[in-house]
């Protein structure tokens, strides 16, 4: 079955959709306080809810799998860096597609996760509201009239909702727009941080753009604010590629960085996050021709741990940048 990843988008500067419910049940302290034996009985008690061929949900008992698999998982997004190193009971539900996960026993006892190609929040919301609604209807969920959800950071209160956006923004980060844009967003409730680099980096150019409110709004406000955002966002990112792309110096970086992802011998994930980022810029643009959905495919399936795990373990560096080289080589230049 083709993963979630495999499909194009909208195109444009919108990479995907992600909605994030959090739940936890009534008669449980929040996992911060749980053992592994409360831990194994909230993980049981939500599989139980989700017995049966029909959920479309595999389950994976997350302390028998492999460093590089776990890690992979984070790549993909299907869980949180945190979840994929913490050594304490949990567990994972996830769909054939990979379009949704549920994290047991993360920050919270219930984390469901639904992700969309494109910008496509509406549909990402109706996917979480799935499982979500076999959670509403088979468990004790900890709910409060005034409060709403409950949930172990209070800043998540209410609608339990994190929904997110990610984007690719080259013209505005190359700019310098981008800082004095995060700064209006988070008067907002928004929040815009790079997703590859770590320390306030955004490696690629890409970023996730994400509500903060929970408590006071619903659900579908939370939704139409952020897609009000991620909408203008695009829209200026268009007008600043347009006039970024008229350079003569800007189409050189653009044919340069095609030209060696064409023919290079060894490709380090930071090198291709930063050369993939031209390209597409320049496929926007129509300077040059490039497949966007299999550059959004390849990030997430060439970062360090999937690409070994997907070529037997592969632990030398030199190695591994071969093959993402030669798979780049072969998925955008057949």
């Amino acid at each position: 079955m083709k993963k979630w990843y495999e499909s194009a988008g909208n195109g444009g500067s919108m990479v995907s959709a992600r909605v994030r419910l959090a739940r936890n049940l009534n008669g449980h302290p929040f996992p911060a306080r749980l053992d592994d034996a409360g831990r194994e009985q909230v993980i049981e008690e939500v599989r139980a809810a989700f017995a049966g061929a029909d959920s479309g949900l595999e389950y994976y008992d997350m302390g028998e799998l492999s460093r590089d698999a776990a890690l992979s998982l984070a790549e993909r997004h299907l869980i949180s860096p945190e979840f994929a190193l913490d050594d304490r009971r949990r567990g994972l539900l996830i769909s054939e597609d990979e379009s949704v996960s549920i994290m047991l026993c993360e920050e919270d006892h219930i984390k469901i996760q639904a992700f969309r190609p494109g910008g496509n929040l509406k549909d990402a919301y109706k996917a979480a509201q799935v499982p979500d609604g076999k959670v509403g209807s088979s468990l004790n969920v900890a709910f409060d009239d005034r409060l709403g959800y409950l949930t172990q950071s209070p800043a998540n209160l209410g609608t339990g909702m994190r929904a997110s956006v990610l984007m690719h923004l080259p013209a505005l980060s190359k700019s310098g727009q981008i800082q004095r844009l995060a700064g209006t967003l988070a008067k907002m409730g928004i929040t815009m941080s790079g997703v590859y680099g770590g320390g306030g980096k955004a490696n690629g150019d890409i970023y996730r753009v994400a509500n903060t409110v929970t408590l006071g709004i619903s659900e579908k406000e939370a939704l139409g604010n952020l897609d009000s955002v991620a909408m203008q966002l695009a829209t200026r990112e268009r007008g600043a590629a347009e006039a970024l792309t008229e350079s003569v110096s800007i189409q050189d970086k653009i044919h340069r960085a095609y030209g060696i992802l064409e023919t290079a011998r060894l490709l380090s994930a930071d090198e291709m996050l930063d050369l993939f980022s031209w390209v597409r810029l320049g496929t926007d643009g129509g300077i040059i021709s490039a497949d966007t959905s299999v550059l959004n495919e390849l990030i997430l399936t060439l970062q360090a741990a999937t690409l070994s795990l997907s070529n037997g373990g592969v632990t030398d560096v030199d190695k591994r940048d071969a093959l993402r080289a030669k798979t780049v080589k072969e998925r955008l230049f057949k």
